[in-house]
């Protein structure tokens, strides 16, 4: 080897060590301060065993203005690449805090968006991971197309590759509409924040005090915003998290979801111990589900947000399947603002990406109310609809209990689309429950009569036995079959089954227009 391959491999290395040094050790110290991994760590953490490979290792910034040219770092405060998870392919951006605070500059953004490209024509899954303090002032409005590049590749990849955005520091400003695009947010208990105007803005504007937890911590986006979908306690069981929920989903909206070894459950003899048959008890909707999905394998989204439905990803004999359900313990299941708004974008995403829909249905109501009306109830009600009618992927449905109304259409009922229809014998399937139904149609026999209570007492009894079962449903095609609860899962995989194969065209159309 003469002096020149020695020289040039000697300043190779030099370089690719400054690019991994990143913004050197001092700051790699003050990140683990932090209680956060690097922007390679989280990289080495998300991808499997010695899979992942950087691209774009040595790309740095060309600004010039306001000493940039003496700031610069290979890198430019962004990894990227590609790499294995559960040995599938994905690509990922991992944002470094400790170049410049991870702040977005052009170079910084071409990574990102080339690392983006690569995924959707590989049809691979991409993750990005948010720890920046947003865009890089110094560049200007160069940082600003930075994000709207990126932007437009979100809006392009949505529905052809699964997205998924980390948040595992600050994301402030412009940068949070990246992450919004994304089908799924994770963010890190005590080291995410995501907000548009940070504490000092909002201060100085509105005058009020607030911190940066308070205005747009992981508590507030589970719990409050509904931004945030999964919430873990640090970095390193966040990107488990993220790990997890890929092995759920396919690589892309031409694919399905990988069966994997069954650890098959069928205690739906339980079920009777677990509903009451009275429509005003409150049980939860969890311990029905887990009696027929694979043990330990559900999956919750957005599990403190809307608490009033249940939805998320669960395996029935090994195959991925997305779960919607009413919670009867939160508002008796009834149906609002918010629980439309997330039943509506988890079945969205299901249909994107080739995952069978089961819908398990208790619910009362649209919520009623002033608030639930000057919100928009209607246009928020309506997504959830819209919803269920689009989609074309298997959906199979339950009625456990009470199916009143509007919010029975709603859930996926039979005019709605659902395929198959099931219902347990306590069904009660009615435009309202009895006492209410009695109170309008009876009103003019009970104020005529003698003993109103007596009455009252009456009609009701009369409308129970008429109304409040599955039955006149049956009998109107509405339900497919009435079931004993302890053939629930025996069902469900049949229908699931029959309908592997299931094609189903719409009228050409450049997209619908749901009611946003």
């Amino acid at each position: 080897m003469d002096d020149k391959w020695i020289d040039s491999i000697s300043d190779l290395k030099k370089r690719q060590l400054e690019a991994e040094l990143a913004g050197g050790e001092a700051g790699i110290e003050k990140q683990h301060s932090r209680g956060k991994l690097t922007a390679r760590e989280r990289m080495e953490a998300l991808f499997d065993d010695d899979t992942f490979v950087e691209l774009n290792t040595l790309m740095a910034s060309g600004a010039t203005d306001f000493g940039m040219d003496k700031k610069k770092k290979p890198g430019d405060g962004v990894v990227t690449g590609y790499g294995y998870v559960h040995g599938r392919l994905v690509y990922a951006s991992s944002q470094d805090f400790t170049v410049g605070g991870g702040s977005l500059g052009a170079a910084h953004a071409k990574k990102i968006c080339l690392a983006m490209d690569k995924a959707m024509e590989a049809g691979a899954p991409f993750v990005s991971m948010n720890d920046s303090g947003g865009a890089r002032i110094e560049e200007g409005i160069d940082s600003l197309n930075g994000y709207a590049e990126i932007f437009l590749r979100n809006t392009m990849a949505s529905g052809v590759i699964p997205q998924i955005s980390v948040i595992m520091g600050p994301c402030a400003g412009g940068a949070c509409y990246s992450p919004a695009i994304c089908d799924y947010i994770f963010m890190t208990e005590e080291t995410s924040q995501m907000y548009i105007t940070g504490p000092a803005v909002v201060k100085s504007v509105t005058g009020e005090e607030i911190t940066a937890g308070q205005l747009g911590g992981a508590g507030v986006h589970s719990a409050v915003s509904g931004v945030a979908h999964f919430v873990y306690p640090d970095d390193l069981t966040c990107l488990n998290g993220v790990r997890r929920l890929i092995g759920y989903l396919p690589n892309n909206n031409e694919g399905i979801s990988e069966e994997v070894p069954a650890n098959p459950v069928d205690d739906c003899a339980q079920i009777p111990e677990i509903v009451p048959s009275n429509p005003k008890a409150a049980y939860d909707v969890r311990d029905v589900i887990a009696t027929f999905i694979d043990r330990n394998s559900f999956m919750e989204v957005s599990r403190d947000f809307a608490k009033n439905i249940v939805v998320g990803f669960a395996r029935i004999e090994g195959k991925t399947v997305g779960i919607v359900a009413n919670q009867s313990n939160c508002i008796a299941g009834s149906l609002e603002i918010n629980a439309s708004d997330k039943g509506a974008r988890f079945i969205r995403f299901c249909d994107c990406f080739n995952i069978p829909l089961v819908t398990l249905v208790d619910v009362p109501a649209f919520m009623p109310g002033s608030n639930q009306e000057h919100n928009g109830i209607i246009r928020h009600g309506a997504k959830l609809l819209y919803a269920f009618a689009e989609a074309t992927v298997p959906k199979v449905t339950v009625i456990m209990r009470k199916a009143y109304g509007g919010a029975y259409i709603a859930m996926n009922s039979k005019g709605l689309g659902a395929d198959v229809v099931y219902a347990w014998p306590i069904a009660e399937i009615a435009v309202m429950g009895a006492s209410g139904a009695v109170a309008i149609i009876g009103r003019k026999a009970i104020e005529a009569s003698e003993d109103k209570d007596a009455k009252k007492a009456e009609l009701v009894a009369e409308y129970n036995d008429k109304f409040m079962n599955p039955y006149v449903a049956a009998n109107r095609g509405y339900v497919d079959e009435v079931i004993l609860p302890e053939d629930t899962k025996s069902k469900i995989v049949s229908a699931l089954s029959s309908l592997e194969t299931k094609s189903q065209s719409r009228p050409y159309k450049k997209h619908g227009n749901i009611p946003l």
